[in-house]
């Protein structure tokens, strides 16, 4: 494991005591100003406050064509991607369209049948779909680079409306509409959000449209809020920018989860996950509901995680939500051995790693294989992928990166260095995917290894751990846990991390893997825990921390949880 350096995030002092000064906690104030917050109005998170979806290009285009279709009740089809931000999509476009008197139905690719996004061969699915030829594709969080796929739909007498947030290529496909903020000359506000995001913008622009056509009075038609807990378990587990708008929608699902009004499978993933709705956070969804949705699309048929989602009767969520848990606990078993297997072979290998860690093993599991990459970048510290055979002699590879390597280029230079190398690659700055011939992953690492040397002109990689400096001895106690966890914290929007020094006073290992620990700072003593730390430390350490409430026999108290703890620097 490659030792962190901890750094103190910069903050607008301007920012935090403008924050205060509107009626924000203190420290509320300081950590959001640090995440970038400069006005009071970017901490509004209520419906009021939400970007209108007029800005979206394309999307007002978008919505007529659908208000066509519902009126001449043509058969539409939404076409998903196999993630959880491709279900909860799914979810929010059939719930969307029913509740406005659509005949539609959904079609997932199965990702090692036709791969990611809307094909050819997904097209011939469709044509050949239970429910009937469909007059209409609809697409969610997929599209935008199908141009081949849109084009064999249109040969077949299918229109397409793409809904995607992926950045396009070069070609757009020929679309009826393509609803995204990322594409050329959009000047929607928010370029973050996710495919969930995209299409529940297009189903409040579909009702705006049928509000116009008289279907609807003014102020009528279903109410779209309530799929706001499918929108947040979507943008929270696709991992976007948590800017102000994509905050908004993910407190407003969570608020309506601790309310209790959610849908049956949000409900049973829940169960099955053993967490509590009325508490629900981001912590939650990204990290107990989220995989669980993701299970089906890695090893199985994403189609059962959309039917949890879809379903109205609690029974089959239930029963579904339990399929998805068991799949989840088979992927961590498959995981885990992939991620021993790399391991063993990054240990027998007679170098240390290059400037990237590249690795095959023809047992592996291409659903799982991005997840071992991530495991092996985050103890390597460098561009990592990871490959499993995918048939026919190919092998499908995952990445997962560091912020030092943009991952796509990464792979960019490779294919223009060596044309005849990839056969397809996709994907953004720390994630992408690709297809290589079997016989060319010899080839293929050194490529990969002297495209981010010559991208970054290094060869190796330190990582950083950003906290929020030291927490006021006031503030450190179980009230600021409960409020800090209350919050909205992800991606580009991290959860608060901070550092001080203490004096250990206890430690003992538990559970052979985690140190318990008692630290004292000052005139305050704290119970803290290390998971996947089983190293004793010294009588002084500096302390990369989170604040949690620990809840024992109704008694509530601060917890520490350690991310990073060493001998105080010099």
């Amino acid at each position: 494991m490659v030792s962190p350096r901890l750094t103190v995030r910069a903050t607008s002092w301007d920012a935090a005591r403008a924050l205060q000064s509107a009626g924000i906690h203190p420290l509320l104030a300081r950590l959001w100003a640090a995440r970038g917050v400069a006005h009071p109005d970017e901490t509004l998170l209520q419906w009021p406050s939400l970007i209108p979806p007029s800005g979206l290009t394309h999307v007002e285009h978008a919505a007529a064509v659908l208000a066509d279709a519902i009126a001449a009740q043509r058969r539409i089809l939404i076409v998903a991607d196999y993630d959880c931000d491709g279900a909860t999509a799914c979810a929010v476009g059939m719930r969307a369209l029913r509740s406005m008197g659509a005949v539609v139905d959904f079609l997932v690719p199965n990702r090692f049948e036709t791969g990611y996004g809307l094909s050819p061969a997904v097209i011939q699915l469709a044509v050949r779909h239970a429910s009937g030829k469909p007059d209409m594709i609809l697409t969610v969080d997929n599209g935008i680079a199908s141009v081949d796929g849109v084009a064999a739909a249109n040969a077949a007498g299918i229109d397409v409306v793409v809904t995607d947030h992926h950045l396009p290529g070069d070609v757009l496909p020929d679309a009826l509409a393509i609803v995204n903020p990322n594409q050329r000359g959009c000047g929607f506000l928010s370029k973050h959000l996710a495919g969930v995001g995209v299409i529940f913008y297009t189903m409040l622009a579909l009702r705006a449209e049928l509000r116009r056509r008289g279907v609807y009075p003014a102020d009528g038609g279903p109410r779209l809020d309530a799929l706001a807990d499918l929108v947040a378990l979507g943008t929270v587990a696709d991992v976007v920018k948590l800017d102000a708008n994509n905050r908004l929608l993910v407190t407003q699902g969570l608020n309506r989860m601790r309310a209790g009004r959610m849908q049956p499978g949000i409900r049973a993933l829940f169960a099955v996950a053993s967490r509590e709705p009325r508490t629900a956070n981001s912590f939650d969804l990204g990290f107990a509901l989220g995989p669980r949705v993701n299970a089906a699309g890695r090893l199985a048929d994403m189609s059962i995680g959309i039917h949890c989602l879809i379903t109205d009767d609690d029974a089959e969520a239930l029963a579904l939500a339990r399929q998805l848990d068991e799949m989840n606990r088979e992927r961590r078993s498959i995981e885990t051995t992939m991620r021993e297997q790399a391991l063993a072979t990054m240990a027998d290998a007679t170098a240390a790693p290059g400037a990237t860690v590249c690795v095959f093993d023809d047992t592996w599991h291409q659903g799982v294989v991005g997840l071992v990459a991530s495991r092996l970048k985050e103890k390597y510290w460098r561009p990592t992928l990871a490959f499993a055979p995918a048939g026919d002699g190919e092998l499908r590879g995952s990445g997962r990166s560091i912020p030092d390597v943009h991952l796509r280029d990464a792979l960019d230079l490779v294919s223009k260095r060596h044309p005849d190398l990839i056969k397809k690659f996709g994907g953004h700055a720390m994630a992408a995917g690709l297809t290589l011939d079997g016989a060319d992953f010899a080839r293929f690492g050194p490529a990969f290894d002297a495209a981010v040397r010559e991208l970054t002109g290094r060869d190796t990689f330190e990582p950083l751990i950003e906290t929020d400096g030291s927490l006021e001895s006031g503030y450190a106690n179980a009230e600021t846990a409960a409020l800090l966890q209350a919050q909205v914290w992800g991606a580009g929007f991290m959860a608060p991390l901070f550092m001080d020094r203490f004096v250990v006073r206890q430690q003992r290992l538990v559970g052979a893997k985690h140190m318990k620990l008692s630290l004292e700072r000052g005139t305050q003593r704290f119970d803290a825990i290390w998971f996947g730390h089983d190293q004793s430390l010294p009588e002084e350490v500096d302390v990369a921390y989170r604040l949690e409430q620990n809840v024992w026999n109704g008694v509530v108290s601060v917890q520490l949880v350690v991310e990073h703890a060493g001998p105080p620097a010099p």
